[in-house]
């Protein structure tokens, strides 16, 4: 399933890395994009929502609601 979450302390490609190695850790078989201007986080996973949402968190960045 596609998630989607609003990531509003993307601020550079780093950040999008940074992220996108954290949910990779998690869930080695996502499909992850970052859409750094919008601020949004795509992930093709079988994960729920709040397993990719701990994932962020645990790369130091806050989802929105």
């Amino acid at each position: 399933m596609m998630i989607s979450v609003k990531v509003p302390s993307i601020a550079c490609e780093v950040c999008a890395e940074t992220i996108t190695k954290a949910i990779l850790h998690s869930e080695p078989k996502a499909q992850v994009t970052v859409d750094v201007p919008n601020k949004i986080v795509n992930v093709e996973t079988q994960a729920s929502v709040d397993v990719i949402k701990g994932a962020i968190a645990q790369a130091g960045h806050e989802c929105a609601d």
